[in-house]
């Protein structure tokens, strides 16, 4: 690892004058304002434009727990970041930067890595606002676990600390080696302090190896009686549509995908005219992007050759009415260029398009060797270590964007912020659990309408 070079060294110094405007202190303060606008308004506001008999799951799933609430509630947070002290510097960051965003996929070159990998909210902001919604998440995981507000407290420290002390590291590599840098699964697992855990992720890593697409946990093929290969159905998370209404939203994945396939480079526009479309369904994902406009399609280059693509909306990130900036013409594009600059490998058919309506679409591969931390069974010490993991993750990923030197100069040596942020996360820990229960009461006196068998999923 090589010394910060002279025009390093000045942006660091240019870090530490940073802390003179927003002491590194001030970070440890949540209160919420006055007016701060009404939790369960802005969850009706994001609800709009998505499909109507969607929106009664989204809200079963969040009112699951305080940590189900946080994962949908990406544009309250977002409100309530943007009143909080900012340093300056403005990264590509997540947006929605949470310890259920981060996982274990292949690369385009058969590696598995460690990652964050949801970027639907990703735009140039604040670099606060990421460290803060994960320090803040693993407060809300560790209570949902049962662990002391202590191990709480301690993990959020961890997390924090993490983020500083590797962003130092990638301040002081070259740009290209800081670049090329990634978490690898295989030089984890031996690192895993928990036996228990150690051997169980050994063992889901060799089962995603050995498992193929068509074996994959989303979508699975069924043969119909013409033979003609479909998507089975998984209600209520992979479902088609009845026939009435079928035939039009076939044909606006056809005009998705016709899109699409402008957006890629020339030799992947060649990989993907290999396969032809069979098929399509309805996908229902994760908490906050419920009732978007979400889609697998099955695409077949020969009887045992299958590809999953998933088209997914794409509407404007929860941060830019706070962040500023130049809005995205295309949404999708955004997503696709967040997540090419913060993650260490993209795949191959990662792209967007745009269709009649002014609808915007990304579209990815469906991830055939994927796999997500288990966190609900985490103890003590591994929700220590994920922590830190991630808090890694976190920091190559906007170290990509440049900038590293002068953060970490803002930052410094010592514990001040990662103490600061600890003490934030636990009270916004608190301020989400007053929120969902308001979330409760909206439904308990009819205000929202709540499907409470809606399963989470991804």
């Amino acid at each position: 690892m090589n010394d910060i070079n002279e025009a390093g060294s000045e942006r660091y110094q240019r870090g530490r004058r940073l802390r003179d405007a927003c002491p590194r202190k001030s970070h440890a303060e949540w209160r919420p304002a006055a007016d701060r606008t009404d939790p369960i308004a802005l969850l009706e506001a994001s609800s709009r434009g998505r499909i109507p008999e969607l929106i009664p799951v989204r809200y079963g799933r969040m009112l699951q727990s305080p940590l189900a609430f946080y994962r949908g509630a990406a544009l309250n947070m977002a409100a309530d970041l943007a009143t909080t002290p900012a340093s300056g510097p403005r990264p590509q960051i997540c947006g929605d930067c949470h310890l259920l965003n981060f996982g274990a996929f292949a690369t385009p070159e058969r590696r598995v890595v460690f990652d964050i990998n949801d970027f639907d909210e990703t735009f140039p902001a604040p670099w606060e606002w990421d460290v803060k919604r994960l320090a803040a998440s693993f407060v809300l995981a560790c209570r949902h676990n049962g662990l002391s507000e202590v191990v709480a407290g301690d993990v959020a420290l961890a997390c924090v600390r993490s983020y500083r002390e590797r962003l130092a590291e990638f301040s002081r590599m070259r740009v290209l080696e800081s670049w090329y840098a990634k978490i690898e699964l295989d030089d984890l697992i031996p690192l895993i302090k928990d036996e228990s855990t150690r051997k169980q992720t050994q063992k889901r890593l060799a089962k995603a190896r050995e498992r193929s697409v068509r074996e994959h946990d989303d979508p699975k093929l069924e043969a119909v009686v013409d033979g003609e290969a479909t998507i089975k159905d998984n209600p209520p998370l992979i479902y088609h549509l009845p026939e009435v209404g079928r035939d039009a939203f076939a044909a606006r994945v056809l005009s998705a995908l016709s899109g699409y396939r402008e957006s890629l480079a020339p030799e992947r526009r060649a990989l993907l005219d290999r396969f032809e479309l069979k098929d399509v369904a309805i996908k229902v994902v994760g908490v906050g992007s419920v009732g978007t406009w979400c889609s697998v399609a099955l695409l077949l280059a020969g009887e045992h050759d299958p590809l999953f693509l998933q088209i997914k909306e794409a509407r404007a990130s929860v941060l830019e009415p706070y962040a500023g900036g130049v809005p995205a013409a295309n949404h999708g594009e955004r997503i696709v260029l967040g997540c090419r600059l913060m993650q260490s490998a993209s795949d191959l058919f990662l792209g967007w398009t745009q269709i009649e309506g002014g609808v915007h679409f990304y579209v990815r591969q469906l991830k055939d060797m994927k796999i997500k931390p288990l966190v609900e069974l985490f103890n003590a010490s591994v929700m220590l270590q994920y922590a830190q993991l991630c808090g890694w993750s976190l920091a190559r990923a906007h170290a990509r964007s440049g900038g590293a030197a002068e953060i970490s100069g803002y930052l410094g040596r010592g514990d001040v912020f990662d103490k600061a942020v600890a003490a934030f996360s636990s009270t916004y820990a608190d301020q989400t659990e007053r929120d969902h229960e308001a979330l409760v009461k909206a439904v308990h006196d009819g205000r929202l309408q709540a499907e409470s068998s809606a399963a989470v999923a991804g």
